[in-house]
Order: structure tokens, then sequence, then C-alpha cells
């Protein structure tokens, strides 16, 4: 009688540690993947306080460029309202786009393209992508770990229970940029 009360306590403390490791690595991933879009938050907010300065440099020489302008205020207001990952993703995508239009005009506008507050605020929003971008690689990898996790085996049994219901969304180009890239090469050109 004693012996099995003694195997039954081991089990429960066996099954206990486990649960308990599994519930702290989950907890210690999510805390992780939560800092990280902590990260990419700081750096999208350096690049929307950036975007009103541009544009005002861009209106002085292109004002008739007004769409364009416009479209650039739009996806940076709906950028910066985004409060899901998701929703983020979407807007900052759309911004993207929109930044893409607005470096544009600047080859159809040389006294621009050679300003130099211009060319200041193109180098920053240059450096601050590529910290963007360095920001969401870190970020989907802890949300990559996290996932690989919570569904792993004994996890996968009672992380539901505990919070951690679901997978945490990976901070992409989404599915229609993802379609433009892999529909056709770029076709590259050397004649004028």
């Amino acid at each position: 009688m004693l012996t099995t009360l003694i195997v039954i306590a081991v089990i429960i403390a066996v099954v206990l540690f486990v649960v308990v490791g599994a519930y702290n690595k989950l907890v210690a991933l999510d805390q992780r993947a939560d800092q990280s879009f902590a990260d990419i938050d700081v750096q999208l907010k350096q690049r929307h306080d950036l975007i009103p300065n541009l544009v005002d440099t861009v209106k002085g020489y292109a004002g008739h460029e007004k769409s364009t302008l416009e479209a650039v205020t739009a996806a940076r207001s709906a950028a910066t309202t985004a409060t899901s990952v998701n929703d983020k993703v979407q807007a900052e995508n759309m911004l993207t786009g929109a930044l893409g239009r607005l470096f544009a005009l600047s080859e159809a506008y040389p006294d621009l393209k050679a300003n130099t507050n211009f060319l200041e605020l193109q180098r920053e929003l240059s450096d601050i992508e590529n910290k963007l971008a360095a920001a969401r690689r870190f970020f989907n990898n802890a949300v990559s770990e996290f996932n690989a996790v919570r569904r792993q085996f004994p996890t996968v049994l009672f992380a539901a229970m505990v919070g951690f219901g679901s997978d945490k969304p990976f901070f992409d180009v989404g599915e229609g940029d993802r379609a433009a890239m892999t529909a056709a090469p770029p076709k590259v050109s050397f004649t004028a």
C-alpha cells in the first residue's frame, strides 16, 4: 500500500514538473514575442514620425501630385491606428506601397531628387526600413518558436487550458503581395 502511494506521488510530481516547465516555457516565449513586436512598434513609430516631413518636402516640389501625397497620408493614418498584428501588417504593407510611389515621384522631379532635405529623409527612412526588417525577422522567429512549442507534446495537451490556445500570427507581406512577388520575375532592361 505504501509503495503504491509513493509511486502515485512520484507520477503526480513528474506530471506536475512537466506541466509547470512547459507552461513556464510558453510564458517566456509569449513574452519574447510580445517584446519583439514592441520593437517593431518602435521602428514603425519612427517611420510614421518621419513621413509628414517627407510629404511636406515633396509637396514643395510636386504639389500637383496630390493623389500620391494623399495616399501616403491616408496610409500613414491607417498604420498609426491599427492595433492587432494582422491590421498592422495590412496597414504597413499599404504604407510601404504608397511610399514606393512617393519615391518614384522623385525621378520625375530632378530638383527634388537633388534636395538635401529630401535625400536626408530618404536616407533616414532607408535606415528605419533596414531596422524594421531586422525587427520583423526577430519577431517572426519568436512567433515561430512559440507556435512550435505550443504544438509540441506534451504542451499541446494543456496549452489551450492555460490561455495559449492559438498560434500567434506572423508579420509577413500578406497574401496579395506574396502572389505579386511570385507571379512573374521582374524584367530588367539595360537599353535606353
